[in-house]
């Protein structure tokens, strides 16, 4: 079922806005009105939107700026605008490390968790390797297997490659830059896909697709320093994010996997 942004309005109440049509929606559709952004989708999993806002909500309540939720259904999500603002690279770092700092007991997450409009299985786990391997790279493998022809069995063959560890801490999931927005209150974080894994896991997408700038880095790796085995493992976990792009978005992306995977296999 699909709705239209004036019909999520109308049922929360909110009034009628003009409407504007915003960037970053690449899974569904993202539509400013007024003082509201409406993120809608033409055939919504079941479950998406109302991840997403306990996914902010679960950010917001580790001291992560985000907007606010005012309306979460199956049909779409209705949120605050944040005005922009200047970009600030050094507020981000300061947040995203004491996002990166906070801890659980295991890894996963109990509700619904989704990359873009993709279900990744529920659950949680100990064993960072075998939880890594079965709950979030297996699903994206079987469901890019017929595209990856010879790079399938050797994505399949370094699954059970052991990975150092840090501790299970909350991550954004998707946090690229596009997911970040500079605010006038301040850097924010938008579209998550949030559960408790492995830092490095965040930190593998933020230096995908055009990455964070150096002064941003700077000022994380002070304040977090990375130790070597966690940077060394941080190709394996873009293979994550690149067999997603290949399922979206197409075969475009297989040279790109195939370049991180021969890093993973040296």
């Amino acid at each position: 079922m699909s709705a239209s942004p004036q019909d999520l309005l109308r049922q929360t109440g909110l009034g009628d806005y003009p409407l504007e049509v915003l960037s970053g929606g690449m899974i569904g559709q993202v539509t400013r009105a007024g003082p509201y952004v409406v993120k809608t989708h033409a055939d919504p999993p079941k479950g998406m939107f109302q991840a997403e806002a306990r996914g902010l909500y679960a950010l917001m309540q580790a001291g992560i700026r985000v907007p606010q939720v005012y309306w979460a259904s199956h049909e779409g999500l209705v949120l605050e605008y944040l005005e922009p603002g200047q970009p600030d690279w050094k507020s981000l770092a300061q947040m995203l490390c004491a996002l990166h700092r906070t801890s659980a007991p295991t890894y996963g997450w109990d509700d619904l968790v989704f990359l873009g409009s993709f279900e990744l299985p529920t659950g949680t786990g100990e064993d960072w390797t075998n939880f890594w391997a079965e709950h979030r790279m297996r699903p994206w493998l079987e469901a890019t297997w017929t595209k990856l022809g010879r790079l399938g069995p050797r994505i399949e063959k370094i699954l059970s490659s052991p990975l150092p560890s840090e501790g299970p801490t909350l991550l954004h999931g998707d946090l690229w830059h596009g997911n970040v927005y500079f605010a006038q209150s301040g850097p924010a974080l938008l579209d998550p896909s949030v559960w408790w894994g492995e830092r490095a896991v965040d930190l593998a997408m933020m230096e995908l697709f055009g990455g964070f700038p150096g002064e941003f880095w700077r000022c994380y790796r002070e304040l977090y320093p990375i130790p070597p085995e966690i940077r060394r493992a941080i190709p394996a976990y873009q293979l994550y994010y690149l067999l997603a792009h290949v399922h979206f978005f197409g075969a475009g992306y297989l040279g790109a996997v195939e370049r991180v995977l021969e890093q993973v296999e040296q």
